[in-house]
């Protein structure tokens, strides 16, 4: 058996005092440590994952370029083209590729990362590791639900691999379409520990305005090959200590331990 923690987050771009909060994100990354993290929302045009990997790789290491790593998928429309979804891992990296889902240039990473010999009994596994941000209109439910089959068709018909976790910013609710239908074939980490979904993972107090809506949107789904939910948690969830508006994002962030 192999234990590691998962992760996912959305950056929230550079939106929002990014030049403030983003200490407090470096911060609380610190304190968890997970192994690998899905992102989302990333903003290419200061490049932000890297900064991210970077600022936690020195302060663990005094190296910057371990024990994370960055992969990243831009978005293929123009209009979002300097925006992308990432895997910051720490597990070695076997290969990577994307899946574009339309809804103005919107696309799933993949990250196939190699196990320990062992693991999943045997000699050598590995485990495909997804990142994804659906569309993010609320009324249009049918469309996430399509990027949502589109996802679950690609990954169990190109290069399958039994073990899959997918994490990201899904923009439905637990009552939704999208994460019915991903239901079906997987299981929502934090529900099997906690036996609910989260109750609310945006927005944090960060947003600008009081929100009119609060609700969970942010997920990760395990498929059944993975052995144990070992653990769930919110995080990146704590405000800075002199401001009580100034938050990591305007998303919280799932924890989720796993045993494969």
């Amino acid at each position: 058996m192999f234990a590691f923690t998962a992760a996912t987050i959305n950056l929230h771009h550079r939106a929002d005092r990014w030049l403030a909060r983003r200490h407090l994100l470096v911060g609380q990354l610190m304190d968890a440590q997970p192994d690998i993290v899905a992102l989302q929302e990333i903003s290419l045009a200061v490049g932000q994952a890297g900064w991210l990997a970077r600022q936690v790789n020195i302060r663990l290491t005094g190296d910057s370029r371990r024990p994370y790593r960055i992969v990243q998928a831009r978005r293929t429309s123009a209009r979002h083209s300097l925006e992308a979804v990432g895997v910051m891992t720490r597990l070695p990296i076997i290969y990577h590729d994307a899946l574009p889902l339309g809804f103005d240039g919107r696309v799933a990473l993949r990250v196939n990362v190699e196990l320990p010999a062992g693991a999943a009994g045997s000699r050598r596994q590995s485990l495909d590791f997804v990142t994804v941000h659906l569309h993010h209109v609320a009324a249009d439910r049918e469309g996430r639900l399509e990027q949502a089959m589109a996802l679950v068709g690609w990954l169990n018909h190109k290069r399958r691999v039994p073990l899959q976790v997918i994490a990201g910013d899904f923009n439905e609710t637990p009552d939704g379409p999208a994460s019915v239908f991903m239901r079906q074939s997987y299981r929502s980490a934090y529900a099997e520990v906690k036996g609910r979904d989260p109750l609310a993972t945006f927005p944090t107090s960060l947003a600008k305005a009081p929100p009119q809506w609060a609700g969970c949107l942010d997920y990760v789904f395990v498929s059944p090959a993975v052995y144990r939910v070992t653990g769930a948690s919110i995080f990146l969830d704590k405000p800075a200590p002199d401001d009580d508006t100034l938050y990591p994002s305007d998303h919280i962030g799932l924890l989720i331990g796993l045993e494969v």
